[in-house]
This record gives C-alpha cells, structure tokens and sequence, in this order.
C-alpha cells in the first residue's frame, strides 16, 4: 500500500472488498430469473432445477465458518484472493455449461470459492479500520452490499436473460472478478496469520459443514431427516468445540453479550427480509403479471434507498444514538413496510413502491449496526472466525425465510380452491408478508433483550507457534 497516500489506497481496498462481496452476494439471486431458460436450455426437470441454486447454498453456507477460521490461520488475504479466483473460474464454467450435471457442479464450485472468498472480508474491514467513526462508515458500505445485492441481482439477471441469455449471468462475473483480483494484489496488504501450525480443527471443521451444509438443504427441500441429522451434528460439533485444544469456533466469543446478541437477531431479520425478497419476485410476476425484466426494475428503488440510508447517515446515527438503537428503530420500518404490503393490491405504484422504499430505509439502517454489533469487542485473531459466524447466520436465516415463506404461501393459495387463482395467489403472499412480519418482531423483542449492555472484549489466548516469539 502506498504510504504517502495511505486514506486514499485503504478506500481503495475498500471498494474492491466490497465489489468482490457484491458480486458473490448477487450471485444468489442473478440466477433465480434465469431459471426457466435455463430449464428450457438444458432440460432440466422441475426437482432437478432447484439444484442449480440450493448447490451454491449449500456449498457457501456450509464453508463459511471454516473459510473464516482459515483466514485467522492462514492469512485473510490469501484466502480472500484464493476463493475469489475459484469463484471466477467457476462462473466460466458455468457459463459455458451445455449439461445440467456440469451446471450444478460448477454451481457447487462457485459456493467453495464464494465462501473463501467473503467470509474473511468483514474481518478485514475492521482490521484496517480500527477508528471506531471510520470503521462505522466502512462497515455501511459493506453492509449495502449485503443488504442491495439480492436486489441487484434480480435486476442484472432479468436484463441479461431478457438482452442476452441465462449463460450471461454468470459471465458478467468473469470482468468483476479478474479486475477484483488484480487490484486486490496491489491494494490489500498482506497480513500474517497466528499459522496452520497453532491448530486447525478438523474434526470440528467436518461436523460444523456437514451440519450447516444438511441444514441448509433440509430446510430448502423440507427434508426433516436431514434437519434432524444437522442439529445432531450441531450437538456434536458444540461438544467438540468446547474440549478442543484449538477450537475452529471459540465458545469464549459467545460470552460477548453483543456477538451472540447480532448473531440471532441476524437469523431472524434476514429469514423475514429474504424471504420477504423471494415471494415478492412471485408477487410481481404471477399477480402483477411483470415480465422478468419489469420485475427486476420494480426492484430497483429499494438498493437505491438502501445505499442512501447505509453509505449515506447509518453511521451518524450510530455514533450519536448506539447501535442498537439504530437497529430496532430500522427493524421497526421494515416491520412497518411488510405490514403495509399485507394490505397490497394490483397496483405496483400505489400498493407495492411505497412499502419498499420505507423497508429499504430501514433496512439500510439496520444493518451496519447489527454488523458492527457483531463484531464489537472482537480480538483481532478472532476477527477472521467472527466474520464467517455472521454470514454463516445469514445463510441460515436466509434458508429458513425462504422455505418457510414459500409453504405458507402456497399452502394458503392451495385452501383457497373455489377462488380466483390470482386472488388465492395474492392471498398466500399476503400471508407470506404477516409472517415475514413475525420475523422481525422477533428479532426486534430479542434484540431488546439480549442488546442492553455495554459488551467487553474476551481475549484470544495467547498462541506459541514455533519459530515465533
């Protein structure tokens, strides 16, 4: 990094974090408009087309807490420039795909190089920003990314399938990622880790991924043998961690009243506002009658008001009000927006952009606190495992929305059978927002609950790695 122009080349590093973390973000949800091309393309059947999305979620929920603790011991940097190059070469493959096993394989691949890749970027965010007003501001540009790029990723993916053809939403990846990697050698420093010699645990590292990994397609595909095998895991993997010499997830970090606070509100916000994500797509289409490219522009307001709130005033709330304050009263615009849309009719100007902008708004809010909450009073060697923890949660909370909110809905459109099929539909999405709405009320009482007193950091014990003082 250039030292006569450190500010500048440290925003720099920034935004080529952020841009990476964007692009695997988007990546979930590029595709989803894609999806009945690619079913037409390749042939796919109905049960075989959900696994050209659920092997990128299984794959990217299930290795972001080991790729967390990876970074720690091996270098956040090396594994960050690591994954993003599997990431890209993944997507070129899949681009290039000409049979459905090839597509889901390399699916699978881009959600090892994903989770590599962004787990370790929040960790290196608060690394390189340790002021706390810089790092609030750096941590609300991160947070759009977060926050905007499901978003973002309906829009690219409606006008690149409708423009060009489904194989472009995963070559567009290609110039983002090789720009990313070439700017991220001259601009990220390098850092050492505590070294793969102070332990990584395998056997922790084997249970937490097959549980995570299990869990996520349980609940996606409503496998309850699969659910109940990954909470077993789950039992064993806690069991391991706290007689572990050198455990992959700490459980001292749990006793950072603040971390395990963000951590189950995030399940909770990111299931409601997800999910939230998914129906309305079905929404705009099946009631509204959009057409895929339409449908991706109706959502362009809300990354627009995301970006004002995030990168534009989140963080002087924070720093005059305290985050949770910020977080609640954010989580209480959302719920606010979901509320309205229960009551949303057959015009989009009138019943559904309202409702977005005010949820975009709080959302925007919302989320650089509880990501600066989540890693508050975090020691430095803990940043890397810290940082995978709350996207693995996100993952869950993600997989937990979706599949929850797409039963209820259809289960409700399915009770209505003597009833106009548009209005039974518009009847389950409507439902489908009440409950999203549950979401956040819960995780608005239990952030209540559990974020009310200043936390304290729990230090990392001390490492002796041999050839180190």
């Amino acid at each position: 990094m250039a030292e006569n122009h450190p500010t500048r080349s440290r925003g720099l590093a920034l935004a080529v974090l952020c841009a990476a973390s964007l692009m695997v973000v988007l990546d979930s949800s590029i595709v989803a408009v894609a999806l009945p091309a690619i079913q037409a393309d390749l042939g796919f059947t109905p049960a075989g087309l959900a696994w050209v999305v659920t092997a990128y979620l299984v794959a990217f929920g299930g290795l972001l807490l080991i790729s967390g603790r990876l970074g720690d011991l091996a270098g956040r940097r090396r594994v960050f420039l690591g994954g993003l190059g599997l990431f890209t070469a993944a997507s070129l493959v899949a681009g290039l795909a000409t049979d459905a096993g090839v597509l889901v394989v390399s699916r699978f691949v881009q959600g090892v190089g994903g989770a590599l890749a962004s787990a370790v970027v929040l960790g290196m965010i608060v690394t390189m920003y340790p002021e706390p007003r810089a790092r609030a501001k750096a941590i609300g540009v991160y947070s759009f990314t977060q926050a905007a790029g499901a978003s973002i990723g309906l829009i690219a993916g409606g006008a690149l399938t409708q423009a060009l053809s489904w194989h472009w939403t995963f070559y567009v990846n290609l110039p983002i990622g090789v720009a990313a990697l070439l700017l991220a050698v001259r601009v990220v420093e390098p850092d050492r880790g505590t070294g793969l010699r102070a332990g990584l645990d395998v056997l922790g590292a084997v249970l937490v991924t097959a549980a995570v990994m299990l869990g996520v397609y349980g609940i996606s595909s409503s496998a309850w043998g699969a659910q109940v095998a990954a909470l077993g895991l789950l039992a064993a993997f806690v069991v391991r961690q706290a007689k572990a010499r050198t455990p992959l997830l700490p459980l001292r970090l749990f006793r950072i009243r603040a971390v395990t606070g963000a951590n189950l509100v995030m399940v909770l916000m990111v299931a409601g506002m997800l999910g939230f994500q998914f129906v309305t797509a079905l929404y705009l289409q099946q009631v509204l009658g959009l057409d895929a490219l339409r449908t991706g522009v109706a959502f362009l307001p809300v990354p627009l008001v995301i970006a004002v709130a995030s990168l534009g005033f989140a963080d002087k709330l924070a720093a005059r009000f305290g985050r949770r304050a910020v977080l609640l009263s954010g989580l209480g615009l959302v719920i606010a927006g979901l509320l309205l849309l229960t009551q949303a009719g057959d015009d989009y100007f009138t019943g559904v952009l309202p409702p977005l902008l005010v949820m975009g708004l709080g959302a925007g809010a919302a989320l650089p606190a509880l990501m600066g909450l989540a890693m508050s009073d975090v020691d430095g060697a803990d940043a890397g495992v810290a940082s995978g923890l709350i996207n693995t949660t996100q993952q869950v909370g993600a997989a937990i929305g979706t599949a929850v909110l797409a039963t209820v809905a259809a289960a409700r459109t399915s009770s209505l059978s003597g009833v106009d099929h548009r209005e039974a539909l518009a009847s389950g999405f409507r439902l489908a927002y009440g409950v999203s709405a549950g979401f956040l009320l819960a995780a608005v009482a239990l952030g209540a609950l559990v974020l009310t007193r200043r936390s304290r950091r729990v230090p990392a014990p001390e490492v002796c790695v041999a050839g180190q003082a």
